[in-house]
């Protein structure tokens, strides 16, 4: 398993009180993260700038737990998703462009729901919402280094190359991973779907 020496050496530094080490953890990351923010607030740069504050302020108090296994940017941006999905919600809006997988019946009846109409009932338009809201949850609740190869591959599209040069392996090593994370969102997703009445095919022909 990969230790990432310098970021667990800046951690500690944090955690001793050192204001250079807060202004370098500042610095490095707030713009990344407000970046990761904006493409899933729909490019609304006040709350993107609100919530990468709220994870920066979340994780100095979380400090504590982090054992340098994945990188400090990608520990950074589970938080940031999970502060992301606590915003929308807060705000009554849901991120409507996941795009996740063909390989499973379920998720692409989700994801064809998505282009339903917006002329539909209420009932229909509270069950394509309660579809998204858990979607995101979701993938809030996969490890970060899957959510990352899911987000990277099907929301912002990158290819197996790209990511594969992102994580510092190779695309078997890349694809194998992508394999794992598409199905451990599937387990995920069917969890907590199971016993709720969603019809996703009344959605898509609404």
């Amino acid at each position: 398993m990969a230790v990432y020496f310098q970021d667990k050496k800046l951690v500690k530094q944090l955690l001793t009180g050192d204001a250079r080490a807060f202004d370098r953890f500042f610095d490095e990351n707030f713009a990344r993260l407000y970046r990761f923010a904006l493409t899933r607030l729909s490019d609304d740069p006040d709350a993107a700038r609100e919530v990468a504050q709220i994870t920066l302020t979340r994780a100095l108090r979380k400090l504590h737990t982090y054992r340098a296994e994945s990188a400090l940017f990608t520990w950074l941006c589970a938080i940031c998703r999970n502060e992301t999905s606590d915003w929308l919600a807060k705000q009554g809006r849901y991120r409507e462009h996941i795009v996740l997988t063909e390989d499973f019946a379920e998720i692409q009846a989700a994801v064809d729901s998505f282009h339903a109409p917006e002329q539909m009932s209420p009932e229909r338009h509270y069950r394509r919402v309660e579809l998204l809201r858990l979607i995101q949850v979701a993938l809030d609740k996969l490890p970060a280094r899957y959510g990352d190869v899911l987000e990277w591959k099907y929301i912002e599209g990158h290819s197996i190359k790209e990511i594969s040069a992102r994580l510092d392996i190779g695309p078997e090593a890349t694809q194998s991973l992508l394999a794992r994370a598409k199905r451990a969102f599937a387990d995920v997703y069917s969890s907590l779907t199971e016993g709720v009445e969603l019809n996703e095919s009344e959605l898509v022909k609404s």
